[in-house]
């Protein structure tokens, strides 16, 4: 069952400082920090491949300093079923770019000036040129995909950025939709989300050989970690700080999104309370968030959707059961223990009450 389904209750203690997650990150990728050079090496040099009129939106767009997480889940599934190649560093060069794509869409969509703590594409350049970049990552993706000897690769993120842009478009279909459902939540950030997740250890299991039981269950630990992900990133637009975020809060609200922590509000709000509610979601007003924190804390929203994530991370620690032992099948372990600790850290608005 999830949080979602549950009784609401209170804010645990406060998780790791920023000094603290950045030194459980790196021992996360430690093992695997050669392949992620390799896969930065590789995006800077996409770079070329653009024409000279977008060779700046490039360089902006491709050498933005992520964490690099789907290449990170590329090169530990490789890890975990006997160790990356080359054909791994371009895979994780091709889904890191379909991320990069739908990210540069996103900030057009939801408006937002700030993006891992500098000024979106759309912000710098405008959004016409914004959303014709991505539409130039999407395709510089797919040909880069279609230099593989067979079309699996191809057909699966074609098949995978399909999946993204539908599930986007689901979300945009259902904006202010105060009749949302849980399923339908979740379904949209499975989509969105969890499917590239599940793509880059899905196609890593494929490159090594790996049968198809163990394919299946690295897609299982992967869209299940990218829903637990999801969840977390609606919640830091709620209860996080740009500082920590690095990027512009409050967004989801301003667009009409509605997340878990609000699906929460409004489902278990008393009459009066959710009128409050509906009435704050449907003016969409500057500092709509501060308005809205007094009912998320009222209603224990922060702790249920806590509960949720760790529910997702249980979960997909379950799917990768049928691996050996390795060092890749304990960072993939480690990554979710991360993210549940990153979770922790969440916090109520300031000023009102846990």
């Amino acid at each position: 069952m999830l949080a979602a389904d549950s009784k609401v209750g209170c804010v645990p203690p406060a998780g790791p400082s920023p000094t603290d997650a950045a030194s459980a990150w790196k021992q996360i990728i430690d093992p695997v920090e050669p392949f992620l050079e390799a896969v930065s090496r590789r995006l800077a040099r996409q770079v070329e491949a653009f024409d000279p009129a977008t060779k700046d939106y490039a360089d902006y767009a491709l050498n933005g300093h992520g964490k690099h997480l789907r290449p990170a889940l590329v090169a530990l599934s490789a890890s975990a079923l006997g160790g990356a190649n080359d054909d791994h560093v371009t895979v994780a060069v091709i889904i890191e770019s379909v991320h990069l794509a739908t990210l540069i869409h996103d900030d057009v969509m939801d408006e937002a000036e700030i993006r891992r703590g500098r000024l979106t594409l759309a912000a710098n350049w405008g959004n016409d040129v914004a959303v014709l970049f991505g539409d130039c990552l999407f395709a510089h993706a797919l040909k880069l995909a279609a230099g593989f000897p067979t079309p699996e690769v191809c057909r699966a993120v074609a098949g995978a950025t399909q999946t993204v842009c539908s599930g986007e478009i689901h979300q945009t279909q259902h904006r202010g939709n105060l009749r949302l459902t849980f399923d339908q939540y979740f379904k949209m950030i499975e989509m969105k989300t969890g499917e590239l997740f599940a793509l880059s250890c899905d196609l890593s299991a494929y490159l090594c050989g790996a049968p198809a039981g163990l394919r299946q269950a690295l897609r299982q630990f992967g869209l299940a970690l990218g829903t637990a992900y999801q969840v977390y990133d609606d919640c830091v637009d709620l209860f996080g700080t740009e500082a920590v975020a690095g990027k512009s809060l409050g967004t989801d609200l301003a667009t009409g999104k509605l997340t878990l922590p609000v699906l929460l509000v409004r489902d278990h709000a008393d009459a009066a309370d959710r009128e409050r509610l509906f009435q704050l979601l449907e003016a969409r007003e500057t500092g709509v968030l501060r308005q809205l924190a007094p009912l998320l804390a009222k209603y224990g929203t922060l702790a249920a959707s806590m509960e949720t994530i760790q529910q997702y991370l249980a979960k997909a620690r379950r799917s990768i059961e049928v691996l050996e032992p390795s060092e890749g099948r304990s960072g993939l372990l480690d990554l979710c223990d991360f993210l549940g600790r990153q979770t922790a850290t969440l916090r109520a608005v300031p000023g009102t009450a846990a």
